[in-house]
């Protein structure tokens, strides 16, 4: 049994008390867990797992071989029991009586679904045969960083040898499929006593006769290979590092500036969501003198391939004497050549049945001494794009400075992104969302409307920053929208609208989070009752600083960074039926409301020649949920209209002409309509949100 080690190695978390009741598939599924959740083993989505189980047959009765597989698409980390494919071994082996040769391997993944056992709807992923042809037990397939890093040097047959003698087996590089299962099959034939093998650019195959075997030879395997390094690998990192890296609060100012100019210019086909990561390794990789030839040799396992795209761009910034105008000057030529650059390697490996070429774009952007920006179509595939390419770091840190890193050939890594087992998955992939890509910005987002309005627009695939200054309700909200939508989706800034250094803080921290912004929503906001007589000062400007001094400043941010991204922008205010229509006792709450709509106005005409909307939605009496209806303000609407504070909610449903209660979610639905393309042709529109109120109706 191995040790149960801490820091560098791998731990050995097998408990055998918890896997003693386990069936075999449960022992594969807790197998499955452990090894994916350490990204040193494997990374998101990466690696495969298998157990070949003795079954009922439920059509014959008989006792058959099952092959639990992980499914197509799934992550060995977080994946449940209804992850796995199952499949009768029997008819994967009559497979092999089918198979017309490597030119016509891809035919052989439509006979897969043929093999289903027990009519398990998961599919079967293009790796069954590698697990299937194996002749043990249980089979795991890793993309650990030390293995990639033998398995990516230009010698990783002679090392591997040396690393691990007979122990481990090697085979050349082979895009995964029903050859390389062929190929599996041949080795252990001629290796009975191999407990496993490294695939030359791609990663670690293991097995073993139970599921704990298969799990501990996984582990002991890459705890030998990281050994090995720790004693060999002793040379600086890529070479030294050539350049400072900057402080922590300076790297997130050029990230903050550079990710909202780069998102305009490569978001025309498809808006894009990103991700800044300057931890150690990215930051040793892009001080380092080695930074960019081994960039532009790409990435060498086809994992980390098909999220970082043929190479990263390294962006021309010097961190010793950092000018960050001419960066910017710089980046839309930048871009230009590497679109150019992939067009080129299109046409130069693209074959007679190739898909069209896609996004030309780069995924991964690399800025001296400051870190790693990754683009992607939502922030998930963003981050982790970057987790894949900082394991790519990991392997060329490793291998160049054992041997020479070799990356994926040219050829092979355009076969495998314009695979055309890949464009058919692609093709597969369910309609995007209406704000799908799309980032808001949405002030009192704790708060009943803000809250509602988070929840519809993440219902439509936006991503959410919420920006309040109650922290409390802020951290609830939090909570709750990261729990339903998941937490890549939303984030939280704690923001005091009428501090003009808070609001440009809390927007430079929404920009690093996410990469830019398409819409805010302007909606905090308070309410106050008084007579003129007896309305003070101080509450006056109270009204004034948060309804239009607050809307203001969010605004004049939000319009800065559109006109930085050039992609256009929206902006909803959240103003008042107050806004229009008097009220009594409350001349300071109206007053800043009629501000509000007229400063919407103004911008809308400042807005529309670079496609910025600027609308409002105009609520009225929405009392369920709403923070400014749970202080003074209920109790003193209620004086005013002399009714108690029960009847306060009676009062305005019957006062409307609809004779409807108006709620938050009613609210964040205007606002929605509003922020979407729905209403892609208004601009200083009002839409009246109060169940009919005659007073308001716009004129």
């Amino acid at each position: 049994m191995l040790d149960k080690q801490q820091g560098s190695r791998l731990a050995n978390l097998w408990d055998d008390a918890k896997a003693a009741g386990m069936s075999e598939p449960e022992r594969l599924l807790y197998r499955s867990n452990l090894l994916g959740s350490d990204k040193r083993i494997t990374n998101y989505g990466g690696g495969n797992t298998s157990a070949k189980v003795m079954e009922k047959d439920p059509l014959g009765g008989g006792t058959v071989e099952v092959l639990w597989v992980k499914g197509s698409g799934g992550d060995v980390g977080t994946i449940k029991m209804d992850g796995f494919s199952t499949l009768y071994m029997e008819k994967l082996e009559a497979l092999k009586g089918l198979y017309r040769g490597l030119e016509h391997e891809d035919e052989m993944v439509g006979y897969l679904p043929h093999c289903t056992f027990n009519l398990n709807p998961r599919a079967a992923s293009i790796d069954t045969p590698l697990h299937a042809y194996v002749p043990k037990k249980h089979v795991d397939h890793m993309h650990p960083d030390a293995i990639i890093a033998i398995a990516a040097s230009k010698n990783s047959r002679e090392l591997t040898q040396q690393i691990f003698g007979d122990d481990i087996g090697w085979l050349p590089w082979k895009r995964p499929g029903f050859e390389l299962g062929l190929w599996l099959s041949k080795f252990c034939a001629e290796n009975p006593n191999a407990r496993g093998l490294i695939l030359e650019s791609h990663g670690l195959f293991t097995w073993g006769d139970t599921a704990k075997e298969a799990y501990e030879t996984t582990i002991e395997i890459i705890n030998k290979a990281i050994a090995w390094f720790e004693t060999e690998n002793t040379a600086p990192a890529f070479g030294g590092a050539v350049k400072p890296v900057m402080p922590a609060a300076e790297r997130r100012a050029v990230a903050q500036k550079l990710m909202p100019v780069i998102r305009g210019l490569i978001s025309a086909d498809e808006r894009k969501l990103g991700h800044f990561d300057d931890s150690q390794a990215v930051l040793d990789f892009v001080t380092s003198k080695n930074l960019e030839p081994l960039a532009a040799l790409g990435t060498s396992c086809p994992d980390h391939f098909l999220r970082t795209k043929i190479c990263p761009l390294v962006i021309d910034f010097d961190p010793a004497h950092p000018d960050i105008d001419k960066t910017l000057a710089g980046l839309e030529a930048a871009i230009t050549e590497y679109r150019a650059g992939y067009a080129a390697y299109y046409e130069r490996c693209k074959r007679d049945n190739s898909p069209a070429m896609r996004d030309p774009n780069a995924v991964v952007y690399l800025i001296p001494g400051v870190g790693m920006i990754t683009f992607a179509k939502d922030k998930a595939t963003a981050r982790i794009s970057g987790e894949f390419y900082v394991n790519a770091i990991n392997v060329m840190r490793g291998a160049s400075g054992v041997s020479t890193y070799v990356g994926l050939p040219e050829q092979e890594a355009f076969d495998i992104e314009y695979w055309l087992l890949e464009e058919a998955k692609l093709q597969r992939m369910p309609k995007p969302k209406m704000l799908a890509g799309k980032i808001a910005l949405v002030t009192g987002g704790a708060g009943g409307i803000g809250k509602a309005t988070a929840h519809r627009l993440m219902q439509e695939g936006a991503c959410v920053v919420l920006a309040d200054i109650d922290e409390t309700a802020l951290a609830s909200a939090l909570d709750e929208l990261g729990g339903r939508y998941g937490k890549d989706f939303v984030r939280a800034v704690n923001m005091n609208v009428t501090d003009e250094a808070a609001v440009e803080k809390s927007f430079a921290d929404a920009l690093v989070e996410f990469g830019g912004l398409d819409i805010l929503v302007s909606n905090a906001g308070l309410a106050s009752s008084a007579p003129i007589e007896d309305t003070t000062l101080a509450l006056w400007n109270k009204n004034m600083d948060i309804l239009a001094t607050g809307y203001f400043l969010v605004s004049r941010e939000a319009f800065r960074i559109f006109r930085n991204q050039k992609a256009g922008g929206n902006v909803v205010f959240v103003a008042s039926k107050n806004g229009l229509a008097a009220s009594p006792g409350a001349s300071a709450y109206c007053t800043a409301k009629a501000a509000e709509i007229h400063l919407a106005r103004c911008l809308a005409l400042e807005g529309a020649a670079a496609q910025i909307r600027v609308n409002v939605v105009n609520p009225d009496a929405v009392l369920r949920g709403s923070k400014i209806w749970s202080g003074e303000w209920k109790e003193q609407r209620a004086a005013v209209y002399k009714t108690d504070m029960e009847g306060l909610e009676a009062m305005y449903r019957e006062r409307s002409m609809l004779k409807l209660s108006v709620f938050p979610e009613d609210i964040a639905q205007a606002i929605y309509f509003l922020a979407s393309d729905m209403s892609a042709k208004s601009t200083g529109n009002i839409i009246n949100v109060d169940a009919g109120n005659a007073q308001s109706f716009t004129r």
